[in-house]
């Protein structure tokens, strides 16, 4: 069993102050694998002076240099894809599948960041002034636990290109995955105080991040609920925040689409990382006339999704993060069923065979009006909802009737008619017949799916200041 007792603060591993213990789970079999001691306010105070003291030397850091540290940090993280594929079968237990990709990711992003960094333009002219791009300063980095390496590199590695220095707060669930990220940024000898990592809770290093006047910017993915309360937080110190919050994504098939194919993705959109991603797919809008149809093709392409053995090749959908994640999506299978909805495929419980592990039923609903609580409401979880509509009007008339816009998805045999219908749709992302993701493309949410864009230049841009300088002729 695995015992993770430091942070990585100014260089090196650092003994936690912080004397909690929380115990790391495989979620596939519920045993303890490990724990954490998660760290306090003193150790997020150790990590925010470490960074405040490393950022002048960071901001002046040419183009070049942070180049090589940033390509170090990623071939430090290509050396240890074995490492990190182990950790996510043991903590998180994606399927094989999302797990090769989860281990890949983190070395794209941060290839990304460079690709970014390398034809930025820092210092531009506007009529007879000068705009420079300085450095934001010290970044606070808060991840979630499902994809936390990718979303750490992601992060870290586009604000360590800006100039910027960050202290990250990841989630206290993947701190398997988390500890090979610092070893990583240690074998890749990065400057003492540019990049730190402290364990804990959000309610003690989260906050001291979100409250501290010596962090000029947050970036947080999570919760809606999580970023309502870093926005709070930062305001009194006039922070910069980008937040990616929550989603429920819309999946429109149009009446022109084929049934069986317009199914399969669908169903696919909706499983994504076994429901587990903000980007989901759960509300799933047909046309009323050809409803029973794809209701048909919809229960079908749900008896082919496995749910089971991460390490089985033919699994698509794998374990809940936790117990409670798993008690959290029964509640709402249940409350579909209180409020009316109607069973096409799976239910409470654990799929059948299986006596342990925080497995979910793969479940769609039918019957469901855009009113009930699992229509409105992230469950983050493998439950799907169909929803009828009359006409195109109606359907983006549903589609935006969301708290939510952060990914939307539109399925239809005339790319040109779809693509019209996605255009009107309240979403910061849509796609058209594809799950395909574009990481150099501007990523994130409208109305209370966050704030601001990661990824590309937009996500580089989000780490910096504009400063106009005029001189007289």
């Amino acid at each position: 069993m695995q015992r993770i007792d430091q942070h990585y603060i100014n260089g090196a591993f650092v003994a936690s102050h912080g004397q909690q213990l929380a115990d790391l789970h495989n979620p596939a079999t519920e045993a303890v694998i490990g724990q954490v001691r998660l760290g306090d306010t003193v150790d997020a105070e150790r990590a925010i002076a470490a960074a405040h003291a490393a950022l002048p030397a960071q901001a002046a850091r040419s183009v070049e240099e942070r180049l090589a540290l940033l390509g170090r940090f990623r071939d430090a993280m290509a050396a240890r894809r074995d490492d990190l594929h182990a950790a996510v079968l043991a903590e998180y237990g994606a399927p094989s599948a999302r797990s090769r990709w989860m281990v890949e990711h983190p070395v794209q992003v941060i290839d990304d960041a460079m690709k970014v960094l390398a034809d930025f333009p820092f210092q531009r002219s506007v009529g007879q002034a000068q705009v420079h791009y300085l450095p934001v300063g010290v970044a606070g980095i808060i991840t979630p636990w499902n994809s936390n390496a990718a979303f750490i590199c992601a992060k870290l590695a586009t604000a360590l290109a800006a100039g910027c220095t960050a202290v990250v707060k990841p989630s206290e669930l993947s701190a398997l995955q988390t500890h090979v990220v610092m070893q990583a940024l240690h074998a890749a000898q990065l400057p003492p105080g540019v990049a730190n990592i402290v364990n804990g809770a959000g309610h003690d290093v989260g906050a001291a991040l979100s409250a501290s006047p010596q962090v000029a910017k947050i970036s947080f993915t999570g919760s809606t609920g999580t970023g309502r309360a870093i926005l709070r937080a930062a305001a009194d110190s006039f922070k910069r925040v980008t937040l990616e919050l929550g989603g429920k994504s819309p999946t429109i098939i149009l009446d022109n689409a084929d049934a069986d194919s317009a199914a399969a993705l669908a169903v696919q959109a909706g499983f994504i990382n076994s429901g587990q991603a903000c980007v989901a797919g759960t509300r799933i809008l047909v046309p009323e006339a050809r409803r029973a149809e794809f209701e048909d093709a919809l229960a079908r392409a749900m008896q082919a999704v496995r749910s089971g053995d991460p390490q089985d090749p033919a699994t698509q959908v794998g374990p809940m993060v936790s117990q409670r994640q798993w008690e959290r999506v029964q509640g709402y299978i249940r409350t579909g069923l209180g409020e009316g909805a109607r069973l096409l495929a799976g239910g409470e419980g654990r799929p059948e065979g299986m006596q342990r592990g925080w497995f979910v039923r793969p479940t769609l609903f039918t019957d469901v009006r855009n009113d009930m609580t699992v229509a409105r409401e992230e469950i983050f979880g493998p439950v799907l909802c169909i929803i009828g509509y009359r006409d195109e009007a109606d359907a983006v008339a549903i589609a935006n009737d969301s708290a939510y816009g952060l990914s939307a998805l539109v399925i239809g045999a005339d790319a040109q008619r779809a693509t019209a219908v996605g255009r009107q749709i309240q979403s910061g992302r849509v796609l058209v017949n594809t799950l395909q993701h574009e990481s150099l493309a501007p990523f994130g949410g409208m109305k209370q799916s966050g704030i601001g864009r990661e990824s590309g230049q937009w996500g580089l841009e989000a780490f910096l200041e504009q400063q106009t300088v005029m001189a007289a002729p």
